[in-house]
């Protein structure tokens, strides 16, 4: 499966799917199988997940109707 998003390293990311999601982290890196990528979540922790669990943080924020810009 080829990933049509990009991510680079240092981007805020957060698990859009998946049993963790709304997991948020920063991107580190995709793994040898580039469907896979390396996240550094808040606790420090670094994780693999599939890419296409994979959101950018702005792209997963909640909108709020009537919200004032």
């Amino acid at each position: 499966m080829m990933n049509t998003r990009e991510f680079r390293e240092g981007d805020e990311v957060v698990l859009a799917t998946g049993s963790h999601q709304g997991t948020p982290g920063v991107f580190l890196r995709l793994r040898p199988d580039a469907s896979w990528a390396d996240i550094r979540e808040r606790d420090g922790s670094i994780r693999s997940h599939p890419v296409v669990w994979l959101a950018h943080s702005t792209e997963a924020a909640p909108t709020f109707e009537g919200a004032k810009t």
